[in-house]
């Protein structure tokens, strides 16, 4: 019973804290956009490129989570209980999973990632496991969780041979070898006492190596390095310290100019900080129109610094480049 609300508990987590934020939200014009073109400005946004749906007869329903593996984008299509594949031009490709808790089937997919080899690995939110498929969605194993610690896998990425697990029961991050050997797992900020609520997201900047994870009941976004040392918050206040911008933080990505983007889900925007954690831009608004969001969730940076926003409630996946 606690499984199925864990959803419901993540997203409602900041319920008491929305009002504080309406009157920033619906007052400031500047919440709109604030772009700057990239020819103008190295740091500046990327540029809205199109939107995928997927087809009519197999719409998107909750896409939570999206990453590119190989040529393809993959999504966790989370309500049809599903992955569905596209390419990069926005076609459908295939899919593959069903409802069940069996091998190959999805109560709550949630995360989804590839490795060096484009299998591709879904974070099971409600089974409590991690499945791993071939490029081509073949069932081929449950990821080797040698010391079982894993119970509510939500956001997961791959980077150098090593699977970056967030646990939104267990208010950890879990840092495996991809044999399943945990080596280390993170919980707290700037002490012992300073720990995560619900977990969402983890990313990793392959420049400095550094570990993001978004921290979403706790309204921030905490920075690591390889080892797991605590670095910095990022709250969109000065150094941290002070009031955060978000609401409910959601997906993240770090794009080659070591900018880090931060879902904000409840108000329906996009963030961008550099690496001394200063926002350079922000983008997005309420809406079902191009450049505009209904609850963002998940985020992903590909190789070529194009960005992919899953757009909930819109039911599409948003693409920037």
């Amino acid at each position: 019973m606690m499984k199925k609300t864990v959803y419901w508990w993540m997203s409602g987590i900041v319920v008491l804290t929305i009002a504080a934020f309406a009157a920033i939200y619906f007052f400031n014009l500047e919440s709109v956009v604030k772009k700057v073109p990239n020819a103008v400005n190295p740091d500046g946004p990327p540029s809205f490129s199109q939107a995928i749906y997927g087809d009519f007869d197999n719409s998107l329903d909750k896409p939570m989570d999206v990453a590119k593996i190989g040529e393809f984008l993959y999504v966790s299509d989370t309500n049809n209980k599903r992955v569905q594949v596209f390419d990069t031009s926005g076609t459908s490709v295939f899919r593959f999973g069903k409802e069940g808790q069996g091998k190959g089937q999805f109560k709550f997919p949630y995360g989804i990632a590839g490795d060096g080899k484009g299998n591709v690995y879904v974070a099971d939110l409600y089974n409590g496991k991690i499945s791993i498929f071939e490029p081509k969605g073949k069932f081929l194993k449950y990821f080797n969780d040698k010391k079982k610690v894993i119970e509510s896998p939500a956001g997961i990425r791959i980077y150098d041979e090593k699977l970056y697990v967030t646990d939104v029961q267990k208010n950890k991050v879990f840092i495996f070898d991809l044999n399943g050997k945990k080596l280390f797992e993170i919980s707290t900020g700037t002490n012992k006492q300073d720990t995560f609520k619900a977990p969402n997201a983890v990313a990793i900047d392959k420049k400095n190596n550094d570990i993001f994870v978004s921290d979403s009941g706790n309204q921030r976004v905490q920075v690591y390095d390889k080892n797991g040392k605590f670095i910095r918050t990022i709250n969109g206040s000065k150094n941290g310290k002070g009031s955060s911008v978000f609401v409910n933080p959601r997906g993240i990505g770090v794009d080659s100019r070591g900018i880090l983007y931060i879902v904000n889900n409840l108000t329906h925007m996009v963030y961008g900080f550099d690496e001394k954690g200063s926002e350079v831009f922000h983008f997005g608004t309420m809406g079902d129109q191009n450049e505009q969001f209904y609850l963002p969730n998940g985020l992903f940076v590909d190789e070529h610094d194009q960005v992919y926003i899953t757009d909930t409630l819109n039911e599409r996946i948003a693409m920037y480049n």
